[in-house]
């Protein structure tokens, strides 16, 4: 099965209208995590009509000191968030609290509900899938095929 690239993007825009809604006001920063979401997040911030901000970062594992071994920081955020509001692309909250944001939302081009180890309020969900392994629109499957425009479910053989 496949997600056509026109149909992402009507649905973005969907969530796109919505943010242009609840952040009229607010100039929001935008937290895209690289790799996998920097397709999704071009296409969104050419909806988005408020005054925005838009940073990539990307988590870096090292191998740390204490006795979980591996390690995760958040890398290339430059911006001051104290008193922004903060729309993330990725379930990086705890490490977003310690900036003093005014808010934080999370923005999601998918969503797999059986796949949820936390109860995540996800307030901008582009669509809800299957949990299945899919590649293209930015997503990879072994680092191959985010180029793909459309989003394709991988079939085990």
């Amino acid at each position: 099965t496949s997600i056509p690239e026109a149909d992402i993007l009507k649905k973005v825009q969907v969530v796109a209208d919505r943010l242009n809604q609840d952040y009229a006001d607010k100039t929001p920063v935008f937290l895209a995590v690289l790799n996998g979401s920097f397709i999704f997040a071009a296409d969104l911030m050419r909806m988005i009509t408020v005054p925005s901000e838009i940073s990539f970062v990307k988590y870096a594992s090292y191998e740390g000191t204490s006795s979980t071994g591996s390690m995760k920081t958040l890398m290339g955020l430059n911006q001051d968030l104290t008193g922004r509001h903060v729309v993330t692309m990725d379930n990086m909250i705890e490490d977003l609290k310690k900036k003093n944001p005014a808010s934080i939302e999370i923005c999601s081009l998918l969503v797999k509900p059986g796949n949820l180890k936390v109860d995540l309020d996800i307030n901008y969900a582009v669509m809800e899938i299957p949990n299945d392994f899919i590649v293209g629109y930015g997503l990879d499957y072994d680092q191959e095929g985010r180029n793909l425009r459309d989003i394709y479910t991988i079939v085990e053989e």
